[in-house]
């Protein structure tokens, strides 16, 4: 048996980078409607790719689409965010622990965090937030957690754009303190306040896209 030459990424694919950057820019906001026609017409590109650019992202989680209403960003649930917050933390746990156990080198995480100080909008630092994030996951040197993280990637960036929707009031400097705080609990190899830190900067955004 012989192998075929490689195949280049479809077209399908590269129309899902646009939406999903467009999406993660606040051009797109949660709820907002994706139209076929107007995204062909917007992207110089037939129906086709656009249909499979949001089969892509219906995977992903930041589309939904439904028979009667066409294919909108996804908005985000009560029960949407209670499961991504709870799963989020059980791979967080198991991140962290192993960053310190196995004194993993802090330089990509450090740099994450020192992006921050140059982010100026709350898209920007969401952004650097989930960089952040990528970078320990990384630093944990395990695949299997890194293709969990990549699973729900998109839908953590979709809940952070949500709760800066709710609320930017201190956001920025809120952020940039907390993963100071991050790194700091890091380098210092303390697992336990390093989880109770990481706790503490999932439950401010949990509490503020839950309370009533």
């Amino acid at each position: 048996m012989t192998v075929g030459p490689a195949r280049r990424r479809s077209l399908g694919s590269e129309v899902a980078d646009v939406i999903r950057e467009a999406i993660f820019d606040g051009r797109y906001p949660p709820g907002s409607a994706l139209r076929e026609v107007e995204l062909s017409e917007a992207l110089r590109v037939s129906r086709g790719p656009v249909r499979d650019a949001l089969r892509v992202l219906e995977q992903e989680g930041l589309v939904r689409a439904e028979w009667h209403r066409g294919a909108t960003v996804a908005v985000l649930s009560l029960q949407d965010v209670a499961e991504l917050d709870s799963l989020r933390g059980a791979l967080e746990a198991l991140a962290v622990e192993r960053v310190v156990a196995s004194g993993a080198s802090l330089d990509a995480i450090s740099a994450a965090a020192l992006a921050m100080e140059r982010a100026s909008t709350p898209h920007e630092m969401v952004r650097c937030d989930i960089a952040f994030h990528d970078a320990v996951y990384a630093a944990a040197g395990h695949s299997r957690l890194v293709q969990a993280w990549q699973a729900i990637r998109s839908q953590v960036h979709l809940f952070l754009i949500t709760r800066v929707n709710v609320s930017t009031d201190g956001y920025l400097e809120q952020i940039r303190d907390e993963h100071r705080d991050l790194v700091a609990a890091l380098r210092l190899g303390d697992a336990g306040r390093a989880l109770e830190l990481f706790a503490e900067h999932r439950r401010h955004a949990f509490d503020l896209l839950t309370r009533p």
